[in-house]
């Protein structure tokens, strides 16, 4: 049996899942605190001010992609086959990490946005030696940031198409022949 969450885990999962959810302004000191079953003195003691969360929401983020750069880079599919897959959203840390800290981007945080934007640059690093060119791996993110985009639009009840089984399988055959390095 697997141990609960510390307390500032619980409360880094708290300020995460209410970012998801409603966004930066309902993440709010007193609502991370009540979210993580907490005092509000227990969330002061890890994190002693709204920015302290920010920023170990954006070392969990770095950790999240570290984790899934090494999954990528030892996938039997390949590097290409892996992201194009994993583009389509099943709530893993990965996941909710990239969402939370849209959420702040979305607000404005500057910080945010530079971890989101270094995030690519890293999945875009570990991609190109897999790839012909730089319009092959142009079309491994955009076939990827679509297969998101429309995963993201599911949530909201709208019918969008997100390849899964042997529509995904097919998905990834078809880009990997598309892309794969000549010669």
């Amino acid at each position: 049996m697997s141990r609960p969450p510390h307390a500032r885990e619980k409360v880094l999962d708290a300020f995460e899942s209410l970012l998801i959810a409603d966004g930066e302004r309902a993440a709010t000191m007193d609502a991370i605190a009540r979210e993580a079953g907490v005092s509000k003195g227990g969330l002061l003691y890890h994190f002693a001010s709204k920015e302290a969360l920010e920023a170990a929401l954006l070392t969990r983020l770095e950790e999240c992609v570290d984790d899934d750069l090494a999954r990528m880079t030892a996938s039997d599919e390949g590097p290409v086959g892996y992201y194009v897959r994993t583009s389509a959203m099943n709530g893993t840390a990965l996941d909710r990490a990239i969402l939370a800290v849209a959420r702040l981007a979305q607000a404005g945080r500057g910080a945010a946005s530079d971890a989101l934007r270094t995030v690519r640059e890293r999945w875009s690093e570990t991609l190109r030696p897999h790839v012909a060119d730089k319009t092959a791996l142009d079309l491994v993110l955009l076939v990827s940031d679509g297969v998101y985009y429309n995963n993201a639009l599911q949530h909201d009840g709208l019918a969008t198409p997100v390849p899964r089984g042997d529509d995904m399988d097919a998905l990834v055959a078809l880009i990997a022949r598309a892309t794969a390095p000549r010669g």
